[in-house]
């Protein structure tokens, strides 16, 4: 119920002093209060989303497609970095537990880039699309306490009903 307390007089402006800013200094030149955190969150989060849906209306146009989507898509992923500072999610994001689908989104997210930019290749372009959202689906898994399990042992189960 503190922690709740805390929070209420944070955002109204009731507490003066400030834990951390942006970059996770204290009193720094990039400091940002609690519900300029909240803003900064909200508005990345929404621009990435409108241009993960934008990015539909081009969805005949690959290349296009590809680009807006994989914007979009840094953009909703980074917008946690006002949450949390973008110091401590790199270092959420390079946790053990989270690594190998961190290099593999990242790869993903630079495959997509590259096959839309200087490949212009649609097909692939697509693909790595694909492979991005699924990298990403399964990244956000890690966050949920025994979610990547049970997506496992789901898709495990549902490939040997089929067989």
């Amino acid at each position: 119920m503190e922690g709740i307390t805390r929070i209420h007089r944070s955002l109204l402006g009731g507490e003066e002093e400030q834990d951390e800013d942006f970059l996770g200094e204290s009193n720094g030149p990039c400091s940002l209060s609690p519900l300029q955190r909240l803003y900064g969150f909200a508005a990345c989060l929404v621009a990435g989303l409108a241009c993960m849906l934008l990015s539909l209306i081009v969805f005949s146009k690959p290349i296009k497609f590809a680009v807006m989507f994989t914007f979009g898509n840094i953009l909703a992923v980074g917008s946690t970095a006002f949450l949390i500072g973008p110091g401590r999610q790199v270092r959420m994001m390079l946790d053990p537990v989270r690594v190998y689908a961190t290099v593999i989104y990242i790869g993903c997210v630079i495959l997509a880039l590259v096959c839309a930019l200087w490949i212009h290749n649609k097909l692939l372009a697509l693909l790595a699309i694909i492979s991005e959202t699924c990298a990403l689906i399964w990244y956000s898994l890690s966050y949920v306490p025994f979610a990547r399990r049970m997506v496992s042992e789901l898709l495990i189960s549902c490939c040997d009903t089929e067989i």
